[in-house]
């Protein structure tokens, strides 16, 4: 990352520590770094410049910008050990337990299921109340906060509202909608807004990060979309190589109205296995873990009141775990509508002869020959029906209802 000087605190923002994990965001670095070193001047009782920290921040930006990186890394700066002119060191204690998500004042809500309800988030706001113990702010940071439920929403709220000494609420969403966050909570944040990486970024991570040889990171960078992860997971990971290949193959092979059903139907049971496959393991192990805090296979009194208990917290973990698997198939599926929208989008580019680049520059030559054969209208129809078939998923629709209809309108156009 290139050091420019810090238009706030006339630092230099280090491209090492805890900020080198940030990809392709200087304007973000530089804020946040003023930021944390106002807030470490702040704790010492120093005069810090006017507006550098606030209680409450939201950071927005495209899949794979790296919103909760960069919030991570501003909580890991936030709690630095050895600041100096420069926190978030990456090498001290404090640091380290951030990026791990293990320190004590620093609590991490990712959802699993669909939702964060309001019980979780009351919880969560009694725990934000309290002083920091071992660090020197206590930090709430909430991953997708686009999934908040109304009332978890309003309990958010209260606290932003009126919030605790020495605590930092840092909160992720794709945007400030209003439909992603409610202009309550939004209005008392500060925005920190990211963009989508450039390839060049993504394909030097890859390969000082992830040992990925130079061929394979340019062509992972190329086809992500700009997502850090899915570029990382492409590089490294053949059978997510070989899911997008058969997404992609379904716009030129749709020849016979039956291929609607059969590419139908592997698109939700690719995405149910992903799902699977991502959870099992872990679902076990909770299983086996809650078993044994509630004393499984225990002999002598009150054993039957112990199993009735571990019964009932187990079907509550079950719950739980059904919740998280159908985030997991939806948020599968979810991407590989984004490779199909990308395509069609491609096919249009191609059409208007436009020199923009292609988001699957590796499928050129099936763009080219969708783009010989199809119209511009039938095209974007094709387009309507990818992204219209991600908003009925959204709103519950079946998946494999909501599906079929869209792969119903990609054979005929």
């Amino acid at each position: 990352m290139a050091q420019v000087p810090d238009p706030v605190a006339g630092e230099v923002p280090p491209a090492t520590g805890v900020w080198a994990d940030i990809v392709g965001q200087p304007d973000a670095v530089r804020t946040l770094f003023a930021a944390a070193q106002a807030a470490h001047l702040q704790v010492r009782g120093e005069p810090a410049p006017a507006g550098a920290m606030t209680h409450a921040w939201l950071f927005t930006g495209p899949p794979g910008s790296g919103r909760s990186v960069a919030a991570r890394a501003f909580a890991a700066a936030l709690q630095c050990l050895e600041p100096g002119e420069a926190p978030g060191c990456g090498r001290c204690a404090a640091c380290r337990t951030v990026v791990a998500g293990t320190h004590a004042d620093v609590k991490v809500v990712v959802p699993e299921g669909l939702t964060i309800s309001v019980r979780e988030m009351r919880a969560l706001v009694q725990a934000a109340a309290r002083r920091p113990t071992t660090g020197q702010w206590r930090v709430v940071l909430i991953e997708d906060s686009d999934r908040l439920t109304e009332g978890a929403a309003n309990a958010l709220l209260k606290a932003v509202e009126e919030p605790p000494d020495r605590t930092v609420f840092l909160l992720c969403a794709p945007s400030d909608h209003p439909e992603d966050v409610p202009v309550t909570i939004r209005s008392r944040c500060r925005a920190m807004q990211l963009r989508t990486p450039l390839a060049g970024s993504i394909a030097e991570v890859l390969r000082e990060r992830d040992d990925v040889g130079d061929e394979m990171a340019w062509w992972a960078a190329s086809v992500c979309g700009g997502h850090i992860g899915r570029a990382r997971r492409l590089a490294t990971d053949p059978e997510a190589r070989e899911r997008r290949d058969r997404v992609l193959s379904i716009p030129v092979g749709l020849r016979r109205f039956s291929d609607v059903f059969t590419a139908a139907s592997g698109l939700v049971k690719s995405s149910e296995s992903e799902a699977t496959s991502a959870n099992e393991d872990r679902n076990e192990a909770e299983k086996d873990e809650l078993r044994t805090a509630m004393g499984a296979g225990g002999t002598g009194k009150g054993t039957a009141s112990a199993t009735r208990g571990a019964n009932a917290a187990l079907k509550e973990l079950e719950k739980k775990q059904k919740s998280r698997a159908t985030r997991s198939q939806r948020d599968a599926l979810d991407l590989a509508l984004v490779d199909l929208a990308g395509f069609y989008r491609d096919v249009l580019v191609s059409r208007s002869g436009s020199p923009a680049s292609l988001n699957h520059p590796d499928y050129a030559s099936d763009v080219a020959k969708a783009a010989s054969q199809w119209t511009s209208e039938s095209t974007l129809r094709r387009l309507e029906a990818v992204l219209e078939c991600r908003t009925a998923l959204t709103q519950n629709v079946k998946p494999i209802i909501a599906v079929e209809a869209m792969v119903a309108t990609l054979h005929h156009g």
